[in-house]
């Protein structure tokens, strides 16, 4: 089992930057699939970047260039730096990790207006 905590959200202007953060319970380093999904309202939830556990990342096409997913192994942390954020960011931002089942932190508000 592993609990994993979001921080970081809040309200930010236009244009912005924000950076989450997702503390886990317990040791990530054997923890392959380390991921952020976002949820707005009315919306279903999806994915905006995953990180492997050899630091490979791979973006939603609605994030790329703007947002950059890291791990650090050593503080059991993941995180979502987020830049130039949009309107259209406004969501509920979620941690997901995969090891001996699916994980899932309580989330945390991002909201984007000015």
């Amino acid at each position: 089992q592993v609990q994993l905590v979001e921080s970081g959200g809040g309200l930010v202007q236009p244009g912005g930057s924000l950076r989450l953060s997702c503390t886990a319970s317990r040791s990530i380093s054997s923890i392959n699939a380390m991921a952020w999904y976002r949820q707005a309202p009315e919306k279903q939830r999806e994915l905006v970047a995953v990180i492997s556990g050899g630091g490979s990342p791979n973006y939603a096409d609605a994030v790329k260039g703007r947002f950059t997913i890291s791990r650090d192994n050593t503080r059991n942390t993941l995180y979502l730096q987020m830049n130039s954020l949009k309107p259209e960011d406004t969501a509920v931002y979620y941690c997901y990790a995969r090891w001996t089942g699916s994980y899932w932190g309580q989330g945390t508000q991002v909201t984007v207006s000015s």
